[in-house]
C-alpha cells in the first residue's frame, strides 16, 4: 500500500510575534516544528503500514528549510519524503497549497493520502478536504480510530461533537486526522542516523506539470490582509474559596449584572 502524509512545517505557537507595522507573524528567528496534528498522521501512515505492508512518503511544500521537519518525519520511520519547493509557490492560499499537494500527490502515486486536521497557524481545516476535490476521492474528516484496513477499503470512526460516527470508504481515500487517532513516537537513535543521509526528493511547479498561473499567489483567490492579537481583556476576576462560597459569590455577580 502506498501511503502519502502531508504535513507542515508551522512556527512553535510558544514563540509566535506579530510584527506591529505590518501585522504579519515574525517568523525570523522562531522555531519551527511539525504540526502537532500532523504528526498524529505521520503515526497512522507508519501504524498502517506495518500492519497491512507499503511504504509512507512524507511530503510538504515550502521552503528549503523545510527540509527540517521531513527529516524528522523519517526519523519517526518514513521511508521517504517529497519537497514542494518553488518560487512559484510562495504567497500560495489554501486553494493553491491544496492543488499543489494534489498535484504532487498524483505524481507520486498513492492508495491513502493523511493529513492533520488543520495547521495551528491556520487554523482553516481547508487544505485535507480540498485535496481530495482535486484528487476526485472519498475524503473523512477528524478521524479518531481506523478499525479496519485492506486493498479494497477502510473503515473508521469519525470524531463528532456527541459522539462519533463509523464510516467506510473504498481505497483510494483522503483522511485528516484528530489526536484522539493516537500518540506519535520519538525518533529513534537508529531513524535519526538515517534520517540525516536520506535524500530528499525536490519537485517544482513543472514537475508536477502544474500551471503556474495556479499555483502561490497567481493562483489564490483569497489573501490575508493582516493579523492581530486579540486584546487582553481587563475586566477577570478569580473568585476563591469553597465550592459555596465560589457559587455565592457568582450568584451575587449574576445578579448585579441581572443575569438572574
Amino acid at each position: 500500500m502506498k501511503i502519502v502524509v502531508c504535513i507542515k512545517q508551522v512556527p512553535d505557537t510558544a514563540e509566535v510575534r506579530i510584527n506591529p507595522e505590518t501585522n504579519t507573524l515574525v517568523r525570523d528567528g522562531v522555531p519551527s516544528i511539525i504540526n502537532p496534528y500532523d504528526l498524529h498522521a505521520i503515526e497512522a501512515g507508519l501504524q498502517i503500514r506495518d500492519s497491512v505492508g507499503g511504504t509512507v512518503t512524507v511530503l510538504t511544500m515550502g521552503p528549503p528549510q523545510a527540509e527540517d521537519a521531513l527529516r524528522e518525519a523519517i526519523a519517526m520511520g518514513a521511508d521517504e519524503a517529497v519537497l514542494l519547493t518553488d518560487r512559484a509557490f510562495a504567497g500560495a492560499d489554501t486553494l493553491a497549497t491544496a492543488f499543489t499537494l494534489a498535484g504532487a500527490v498524483q505524481s507520486l502515486g498513492f492508495d491513502l493520502v493523511l493529513c492533520g486536521k488543520q495547521a495551528i497557524d491556520g487554523d482553516t481545516a481547508q487544505v485535507g478536504p480540498e485535496m481530495a476535490e482535486f484528487l476526485n476521492i472519498p475524503h473523512i474528516a477528524y478521524v479518531k480510530r481506523v478499525e479496519e484496513i485492506t486493498e479494497e477499503k477502510i473503515r473508521v470512526q469519525r470524531l463528532m461533537e456527541e459522539g462519533y460516527d463509523v464510516v467506510e470508504a473504498p481505497l483510494p481515500v483522503l483522511l485528516t486526522v484528530v489526536r484522539e487517532l493516537n500518540e506519535p513516537r520519538l525518533p529513534s537513535l537508529k531513524g535519526k542516523m538515517r534520517a540525516k543521509k536520506a535524500e530528499i526528493k525536490k519537485l517544482s511547479h513543472e514537475d508536477i506539470k502544474a500551471e503556474e498561473e495556479k499555483v502561490g499567489l497567481k493562483g489564490s483567490p483569497t489573501q490575508v490582509k493582516n493579523i492581530f492579537a486579540p486584546e487582553a481583556k481587563k475586566d477577570r476576576k478569580m473568585l476563591t474559596g469553597s465550592t459555596e462560597e465560589v457559587v455565592d459569590q457568582l450568584v451575587e455577580i449574576l445578579k448585579e449584572m441581572k443575569c438572574i
